[in-house]
């Protein structure tokens, strides 16, 4: 759906691969899909102050990748399962675009090669005169 000028899809898939474009954040996710962690628990395993830990859970978590589940004092943070489907896809389709922009692209060099357009004849020469009787002497 576009509001504005702004396509939804590609604002989710711009956060979905702003996300992913951290290690740390990677990390978290493939730390996160091993069972639910507590973001002190995560905080500990990084160089950085528990805010950051919690800012990096946050655009994983506005990313449809991880969510949060306050416990008590814990916030704990589980991988969605289907995150990593929305991100294969969204890959499939660039994949796939590009895909027939190269195709079109090889077509367009085969007839340029060939001399031929589309149907295998040939192309029209525009500084051939059909009508010339001539020799190759001129």
């Amino acid at each position: 759906m576009v509001v504005d000028g702004i396509d939804e899809t590609d604002d989710t898939v711009d956060r979905l691969f702003h996300a992913l474009a951290d290690a740390t954040r990677r990390d978290i996710l493939r730390r996160c899909v091993r069972g639910e962690l507590s973001v002190s628990r995560l905080a500990v395993a990084y160089p950085m102050s528990f805010a950051a830990v919690q800012k990096h859970v946050t655009v994983l978590e506005r990313a449809g990748l991880v969510t949060k589940e306050r416990r008590g004092r814990e916030q704990l943070v589980r991988t969605d399962p289907d995150a990593v489907g929305r991100a294969r896809q969204a890959l499939d389709e660039l994949e796939s675009a590009w895909r027939a922009r190269v195709d079109r692209m090889s077509g367009l060099l085969t007839e340029d090669v060939t001399g031929t357009v589309g149907s295998g004849a040939p192309a029209h020469d525009e500084n051939t005169d059909e009508n010339t009787t001539e020799g190759p002497d001129g």
